[in-house]
């Protein structure tokens, strides 16, 4: 159906089925991220065209932008290989994390919103279950729901975007240290909530930033980083 504008030109609807280099992109994507691709991984265009049932071209596409924004290396007469994430690439993300991270913290605690807090308690105690039943990939989504909620309780609708495209990396890399980092985690989040619910702002920052911390001290542990091939 066709919308007239004032002056009466016609819009037509914007159709929205994803196309196809867009699928194979954002699937390979998240096979990154969740871990079914491991850093330093050969990634064979044939065999990924054929997992995904589609043609060699789009999954070349894709991973040539893989490339470009760094979840893939193109080797001259090697091929594609899931890209290893460096200490310095580590820390840089890490960087902005602890800034976005202490801004929210601020604001959540300073929200009239903050007596909703109890939603991120249940996000807790369902991130608990997770590490006692040894459920990592369900930690590690209960994780990453417990910091986009912060940010929708923080009330600042810019701040919870700039959250959303950062978490999705850190989401990735945080799968490599967090068997270790579960239960003190876990701990660490519910000392940022009783700051909120206390409307501390300096309580919340602080641990806020804590909390990133002790995820980087995990990260350059041994073997809390993979090693480059």
């Amino acid at each position: 159906m066709k919308t007239s504008l004032a002056d009466g030109s016609l819009l037509e609807p914007v159709r929205r089925p994803v196309p196809l280099r867009q699928a194979v992109y954002d699937n390979l994507v998240e096979l990154v991220i969740s871990g079914s691709l491991q850093p330093g991984q050969h990634l064979v265009e044939t065999d990924l065209a054929r997992q995904l049932g589609v043609s060699r071209q789009p999954v070349r596409e894709a991973l040539h932008r893989l490339e470009a924004e760094g979840w893939v290396d193109l080797r001259p007469n090697q091929g594609a290989f899931v890209h290893v994430p460096t200490q310095e690439e580590v820390d840089q993300l890490l960087d902005v994390r602890e800034l976005l991270e202490v801004q929210t913290a601020r604001l959540a605690a300073r929200s009239p919103r903050r007596s909703r807090a109890g939603r991120l308690r249940a996000i807790c105690a369902e991130g608990e279950a997770a590490v006692k039943s040894g459920d990592i990939e369900e930690f590690i989504t209960v994780n990453n729901t417990f910091h986009a909620a912060l940010a929708d309780l923080a009330g600042n609708a810019v701040l919870a975007e700039l959250v959303a495209i950062v978490a999705r990396r850190v989401r990735w890399y945080y799968r490599l240290v967090a068997p270790m980092r579960g239960p003190e985690s876990c701990a660490e989040h519910l000392e940022l909530i009783d700051a909120i619910e206390a409307g501390d702002e300096e309580r919340a920052a602080k641990a806020a930033q804590f909390h990133t911390e002790r995820t980087r001290t995990a990260y350059h542990r041994p073997g809390g980083a993979p090693a480059a091939p």
